[in-house]
């Protein structure tokens, strides 16, 4: 386990180490190895071996760090050559946001951008460069284990083996939450809505005359994910999608056309592409409810009698959630949050946004009940909520039994690092590698 974690550990370390080879290259350097048409130098590999001591200090005795990451380095210029051949792709609004955070977090440990252009050799521009290649080629690379990794599971014997075998290296389950919600967005005025109504009939009147309806969506609709790529949402997973919307692409036949469908989002037209048991394969056009003149008078009168009925017990959180509020995800499961691509009901609170985890952490026991107030969450409009601390569950060793979900992820992540490892070693025999002496 150990060889597995530490391989995948260096292939992904980044940060300063791939910004500063510009200063390192001032002192003699030389080509440690060649893979393909490519060459590796040794100031490289001492720059990724400097930062992997500072990020990991109990690497600092790690004579053989060097050849790990010569190693690393090697297998991640085979494995960019092969996406590169089957044609991979990533999210571009992804990458964007992960390169201004990176830029922010790296400019952070600098006084002045004189100071980092300095030390770092390179300008702002540079630098964000060379961000943007490093997390492309980390994006590249997770994309394709995911792909490789496409329906690998673990039964429960090979995940209590895992844990027999590698329980003195796992870490301690961290601090763990279980949160229900119950949230209302503001209203919205009448003639917006009517306004966004009239546009998407008028939509459909395009279609029902022969318009097409990707040449559409590219056209008009207000879904910034799915627009520039007409519409297309990919193959969605029964259960993934806003229950109207999904109700009504299961009844639709391939090629076919919704009528007008409604959700909190706005106004939708769904056409079906291809459609499995438990996934379909959807495009859509959407007209937004404008709600910046919304009015939240209504959902804080409401919140605050819902509130009060809770602590008299008069209904519990889960039945409320159900009936009242606004969020399609969490209602019909009675207000539960679940962790992101998951149907985990405990996560760590720090996978909530910073304003929700204060919220929480206000919250001391288990059945403790926030009093509504505004939320604002990052690039999503605000709303107003109460939230129940349905469970707090301290750090401790894990248990194979009670955190089974857990060590269930772990074993299957190390499962898939070990099969697409072994795939990558495949590889090697199909690129010309030469190493030196490191």
């Amino acid at each position: 386990m150990k060889k597995v974690l530490i391989n995948t550990l260096l292939l992904l370390i980044t940060g300063l180490a791939y910004l500063q080879g510009s200063a390192l290259a001032k002192v003699a350097d030389r080509v440690v190895a060649v893979v393909g048409n490519e060459v590796i130098f040794k100031s490289e590999i001492d720059n990724r071996a400097l930062m992997a001591r500072l990020q990991y200090p109990e690497l600092a005795q790690d004579k053989g760090l060097s050849r790990s990451i010569l190693e690393g380095v090697i297998d991640q210029k085979i494995i960019l050559a092969k996406a590169k051949i089957d044609s991979v792709s990533i999210d571009i609004n992804t990458l964007d946001s992960m390169v201004n955070d990176r830029f922010k977090q790296i400019s952070s440990s600098f006084t002045s951008k004189v100071e980092m252009e300095s030390r770092l050799g390179k300008s702002s521009a540079g630098i964000r460069e060379s961000i943007r290649e490093e997390l492309r080629n980390q994006q590249l690379i997770e994309t394709l284990r995911k792909k490789k990794s496409a329906g690998i599971t673990v039964t429960y014997g090979e995940a209590i083996e895992f844990y027999n075998t590698n329980r003195s290296q796992l870490p301690e389950i961290p601090e763990e939450v279980s949160v229900s919600q119950l949230i209302k967005y503001s209203g919205v005025a009448a003639e917006s809505r009517a306004q966004s109504l009239a546009t998407i009939q008028e939509i459909r009147k395009e279609l029902l005359a022969g318009a097409d309806f990707a040449t559409l969506a590219m056209q008009y609709s207000q879904d910034p994910g799915s627009a520039k790529s007409g519409g297309d949402l990919g193959l969605v997973r029964k259960g993934q999608l806003i229950q109207s919307f999904e109700t009504a692409a299961y009844a639709l036949k391939e090629g076919g056309i919704s009528d007008i469908v409604e959700t909190r989002y706005g106004f939708h037209l769904i056409q079906l592409l291809s459609k499995e048991d438990n996934a379909v394969h959807v495009r859509h056009i959407l007209i937004g409810l404008d709600r910046s003149k919304g009015d939240f008078s209504e959902a804080i009168q409401q919140l605050n009698s819902l509130h009060a009925d809770l602590l008299s017990g008069k209904e519990t959180f889960a039945e409320m959630a159900k009936k009242y509020s606004d969020d399609s995800a969490s209602a019909p499961i009675g207000g539960a949050i679940l962790m992101s691509g998951s149907s985990r009901k405990t996560f760590p609170p720090s996978k909530l946004f910073p304003q929700l985890q204060q919220i929480i952490a206000s919250l001391k026991k288990s059945g403790d009940i926030s009093k509504p107030q505004q939320i604002n969450p990052p690039q999503r409009e605000p709303f107003y909520g109460i939230f129940r601390l349905n469970e707090r569950i301290a750090t401790h060793p894990l248990d194979p039994e009670k955190d089974y979900s857990a060590l269930e992820e772990m074993a299957l992540d190390y499962k898939s690092r070990q099969l697409f490892n072994q795939w990558v070693q495949q590889l090697h025999k199909e690129v010309y590698v030469r190493i030196s002496d490191i």
